[in-house]
């Protein structure tokens, strides 16, 4: 169920839980006006500012909290085990279809805002603007369009490609024209583009990067860069971008075997960018496999190195890559959990630490007067069991009620 809600409401529950590390707030409520908080507290103060007319809508068995932030997501992918040849042989309007039902999902698992790092034909900026005017049920949506790569490399197939200072400026400012609201760029190789550089091989060079990021800046929009091998992490670093995606110091022996990772740690804490190692709920069942298991294991015990450093984690689960579907956005959450953050900062991760590095915290990320209002609803305190964000029972996102599929309001 999805309906579009003018004027106020008000949401109460059992316990609300306006942001992580706050206080928590027994018997707590929320009153939205046109789709923005307009306070938040105890129950019995927010229904009595909202007045006798208001309606309300109770969970007195459930927590409020904040709506999730989902960093890293590709909606042209459909994560089945070979996403790019189905991305290939679909048209775009079978492809922008399939995009707004991801979108959906994005939506069911509690994710009221996404970026989407990588699309073909600028396909997420239509689907942000359809959300947008409430035509579709989906979260706010930031998008890229294609990403910046080299002829041939990672990702090439969106139509990103760029291979002189002169072209990436050409294809930052045609994504941007197009309606993108950041840049990304393919620092490094990967693992889903055949005959494609490694993930361990750099792609630009740091004096390429920086004319990517300052094309982007010109225009005031921020850079995201995807990084896997020490080198392309070091140079996007120096050049200033605002988030770092999967940043595994990987080189030829995998993912996170690089020993500069300690020395580089505390300069990316100094940096303020934010890092989103793209964990995703396909790590269960990667993991099942002992290879895979050391290979996990290597990635949290970075994760954990990196947070303890002070380096800003945020959440993004890479969602249309294999195995890494739209609706696991809670067991992608689970896995900071289990590289030993506490829960605290495990939300952090998808609400305030995302928020800010989006550049949205005036707009999302807490549930204050004068953000958006991005709720969810859940059974169970997420303090006492994370697992209670893998089946959201209800999400307000904008000001906009959503029932998740398969959930019915008692």
């Amino acid at each position: 169920m999805t309906e579009d809600l003018s004027g106020a409401r008000v949401y109460t529950a059992g316990l609300l839980l306006p942001e992580p590390g706050g206080a928590a707030v027994p018997d707590g409520a929320v009153l939205v006006r046109d789709g923005v908080i307009a306070t938040a507290g105890p129950a019995r103060e927010v229904c009595a500012a909202a007045g006798d007319d208001v309606p309300v809508t109770a969970f007195p068995d459930s927590t409020l909290l904040p709506g999730l932030i989902d960093t890293h997501v590709h909606l042209v992918f459909d994560a089945s085990p070979d996403p790019v040849s189905a991305l290939r042989a679909a048209d775009d309007r079978t492809l922008l279809l399939a995009m707004a039902r991801r979108a959906g999902q994005l939506l069911d698992s509690g994710v009221t805002t996404a970026r989407d790092l990588g699309d073909r034909g600028q396909l997420g900026a239509v689907l942000r603007e359809a959300v947008a005017a409430r035509v579709v049920p989906g979260p706010r949506l930031l998008t890229s369009g294609a990403p910046l790569t080299v002829t041939g490399g990672h990702c090439w197939y969106l139509g990103g490609q760029a291979d002189s200072e002169q072209e990436i400026r050409r294809v930052v400012r045609a994504n941007l024209a197009a309606g993108a609201s950041w840049v990304k760029v393919m620092a490094s190789g990967g693992t889903f583009t055949p005959g494609g550089p490694p993930p361990w091989s750099s792609q630009f060079s740091r004096s390429e990067l920086a004319v990517a990021v300052a094309e982007a800046r010109r225009f005031g929009r921020r850079v995201a860069v995807h990084a896997h091998g020490t080198q392309a992490v070091e140079d996007a670093l120096s050049v200033g971008v605002d988030t770092l995606e999967h940043c595994s110091f990987a080189t030829s022996e995998g993912a996170a075997t690089d020993p500069r990772a300690a020395e580089l740690a505390p300069l990316l804490a100094r940096s303020g960018t934010a890092v989103c190692p793209t964990l995703s709920g396909a790590l269960y069942d990667a993991r099942q496999g002992s290879a895979m298991k050391k290979v996990v294991d290597r990635v949290l015990e970075l994760v954990l190195r990196l947070h303890r450093q002070g380096v800003s984690l945020i959440a993004g689960t890479d969602a249309g890559m294999p195995g890494s579907r739209f609706d696991r956005f809670g067991e992608g959450l689970e896995w900071f959990g289990h590289a030993g953050l506490s829960t605290t900062a495990v939300l952090e991760t998808a609400t305030v630490n995302a928020a800010a590095a989006l550049g949205l915290s005036d707009r999302t990320g807490r549930i204050a007067p004068g953000l958006d209002a991005d709720l969810l609803v859940v059974d169970g305190d997420p303090y006492t069991d994370l697992s209670v964000l893998r089946r959201p029972r209800f999400v307000v996102a904008q000001g906009r009620p959503h029932l998740p599929a398969g959930r019915v309001i008692r």
